[in-house]
């Protein structure tokens, strides 16, 4: 069997391994078999097939996997998790909130937190809040 099939059937293998794998960096490794096949087939040495296979790989890397990133990857809207989440909420006030370190309790979306005012003020209960900050598990808000 000719060498510039073994690449062609190198490049189909990592190709393949590519679909398990996320962040195109297998493809380019694929696409330089595919580069080192061509080589092999116009007869070129064993070391220049290598070569071949590092020059268009580093190349792929450069130039194909950044292209594909942007394709596959577009930012779309960015989903915030954890407690950065909690940032711009709205909530109520169940049991009257101030500045101080005890704080008190705000309800945002059926979940009762701990909250202390950023200015001081104090809120009564009824008393419609927004999140602005949050600290371990005491939020920080503002009234609307």
């Amino acid at each position: 069997m000719d060498i510039w099939l073994y690449w062609v059937i190198a490049a189909l293998l990592l190709f393949i391994a590519e679909l398990f794998t996320a962040g195109f960096a297998v493809i380019c490794l694929s696409i330089g078999a595919g580069g080192a096949a061509i080589a092999a087939a116009c007869e070129v040495s064993l070391e220049m097939q290598f070569l071949t296979f590092a020059i268009v790989s580093l190349i792929a890397l450069a130039g194909v996997r950044p292209l594909l990133k942007r394709a596959f990857y577009k930012g779309g809207e960015k989903v915030t998790t954890n407690a950065s989440a909690m940032i711009g909420k709205r909530g109520v006030v169940c049991e009257e909130v101030d500045g101080d370190a005890e704080g008190g309790r705000v309800m945002i979306e059926g979940v009762d937190w701990r909250a202390i005012t950023a200015d001081g003020e104090v809120l009564a209960n009824g008393t419609k809040v927004e999140v602005v900050a949050i600290e371990s598990v005491v939020l920080t808000v503002k009234k609307l």
